[in-house]
């Protein structure tokens, strides 16, 4: 199918999120889509799957003028999307949620299994999508998950696919085994948009690469420009995509767990007797596909999940099950991995967001009273240093980008005497501007003297923050080992095979 885009414009009041944009994607073609966070990606794909209607512009389909009322209209014109969270039902069998919604029957209405499941393994046969389809979706890893979304778009005769942030959560291997699958479909002549802020992955598979900053189309340029040039394209200025350390000078244990034990809100134990040392001077990268204890290891470290067993030591102090408020007084800083719902109260101002935990301390207040001048100076002067980009330090922190929400908590955290600091998915979501910003400001951390655990899906993140990785798998630690192993070592004990 070959799929154009001809001026496309939308508007949300006065911000023109997509504006007057030119596309073309070709049969057989994976067209790599980058930008940064806000750049308008997300709102283009949205209308071109029907889940939002352009206030200018046309779509066409094999040079024919189209127009979508919803997302039912773009499926049965031949367009599938993958959505970076997948919309599977995990009680339901891979068979049932490929067919879902349009289910092959025989007398009194009930599902045909047999014909679903003949259908399913001939096209997962087909495209290299090996799937049992009579397995539940709740037991399959997050790779195997994927390709029942992506049976699921085929199911329906897409003949574009549109793959959105695709590889957040899956290992190397899935990734390599996904960029062959992509390679199969385009052989087959399907189209793909492929949207991803990993500038290794569209050099590796995309045939053409567009660039989209502040709405607009920068460029449309081939994969052989190299990731320091896609990156400029994206932000508009040069970016040091490398990661420059001192060596390491690691002192005593700041944090130490010794055989922690911690169960999920299921009352299933996610977290089986994790053992693990972060010194001074150091970071400590976790690394692990999402869904093996990270969440809850994270989680009970800050006091806001119970240790069934074991110990939690800060500073020498057993804080093992104490309050959120007496781990933070202890010298813990926490950057969640949920920025909006665990990080910031978004209807409240930057400057309140920035002493969420320090407010009812001078010079912030005294004697129960706020001290507003000096929230506000507070601010002024975080927002100036760690370069949160604002139009005020009253406005609403809903307002600013991912990437300057999460430098309000980066700020927030590292203007306090901390003993131990702890970032889960630091840069999840974020762009290779703010990356950049985000990274440096870890490793001064830790070139001062203090000690940083990380925990993070990217692999490229642990291996290039990392001095020391522990990897998980299942709740356990599968070892802890050298930044200087191989990505593919590292990818196999994320998956669960211990060294040969």
């Amino acid at each position: 199918m070959r799929v154009e885009l001809r001026g496309i414009t939308k508007r949300f009041g006065s911000f023109t999120a997509n504006d007057a944009i030119d596309l073309i994607v070709e049969p057989g073609q994976i067209h790599c889509l980058l930008g940064e966070n806000g750049a308008g990606k997300s709102t283009l794909m949205n209308i071109v799957f029907g889940l939002m209607r352009a206030d200018e512009g046309e779509i066409l389909l094999d040079n024919q003028p189209v127009r979508f009322s919803n997302s039912g209209d773009a499926v049965r014109r031949g367009i599938g999307m993958v959505h970076q969270h997948f919309m599977l039902v995990p009680v339901f069998s891979v068979a049932e949620n490929v067919v879902l919604g349009f289910e092959p029957t025989k007398s009194l209405g009930r599902l045909d299994r047999r014909r679903a499941h003949s259908e399913i393994r001939a096209l997962s046969e087909k495209f290299g999508l090996e799937v049992d389809p009579e397995a539940l979706v709740e037991n399959l890893p997050v790779g195997l998950q994927q390709r029942v979304e992506i049976l699921k778009a085929l199911s329906h005769d897409a003949e574009l696919l549109i793959l959105d942030e695709p590889t957040a959560v899956l290992t190397p291997q899935e990734i390599d085994s996904l960029m062959d699958i992509m390679r199969s479909l385009a052989d087959d002549g399907k189209s793909i948009l492929f949207i991803t802020h990993k500038l290794k992955e569209v050099r590796a598979v995309g045939d053409v690469i567009t660039v989209i900053r502040q709405g607009k189309i920068i460029d449309s340029v081939p994969p052989t420009r190299s990731e320091g040039e896609l990156a400029s394209l994206m932000v508009g200025r040069d970016v040091n995509l490398k990661v420059t350390k001192e060596a390491v000078h690691a002192g005593d244990p700041v944090l130490e767990l010794r055989d922690v034990v911690v169960r999920d809100d299921r009352g299933i134990t996610v977290v089986k007797g994790v053992s693990l040392d972060v010194r001074s001077g150091e970071i400590l990268a976790i690394a692990g596909v999402q869904g093996n204890g990270q969440t809850e290891l994270v989680e009970a470290i800050a006091g806001l999940r119970r240790v069934e067993s074991g110990t939690i030591t800060l500073g020498g102090r057993d804080v093992t099950n104490r309050t959120p408020r007496q781990i933070l007084d202890a010298g813990l800083g926490h950057v969640p991995e949920d920025r909006q719902r665990d990080g910031l109260v978004l209807s409240m101002s930057v400057e309140d967001n920035l002493v969420l935990n320090t407010s009812r301390r001078a010079p912030f207040a005294r004697r129960g009273t706020r001290n507003l001048a000096a929230v506000t100076a507070n601010a002024e002067e975080l927002a100036q240093r760690f370069d949160v980009r604002t139009t005020s330090v009253k406005s609403p922190t809903g307002s600013l980008s991912g990437g300057n929400q999460q430098k309000v908590i980066v700020a927030r955290e590292l203007s306090r005497p901390l003993t131990c600091f702890i970032a889960a998915q630091p840069t999840r979501g974020l762009d290779v501007g703010s990356i950049e910003y985000v990274h440096r400001q870890i490793v001064e951390q830790r070139n001062g003297g203090l000690g940083v655990l990380i925990v993070s899906s990217e692999l490229d993140e642990v291996l290039a923050l990392g001095d020391r990785i522990a990897v998980l798998f299942d709740g356990g630690v599968m070892g802890v080992v050298e930044p200087t192993m191989s990505r593919e070592e590292i990818g196999m004990l994320m998956a669960g095979v211990g060294p040969s």
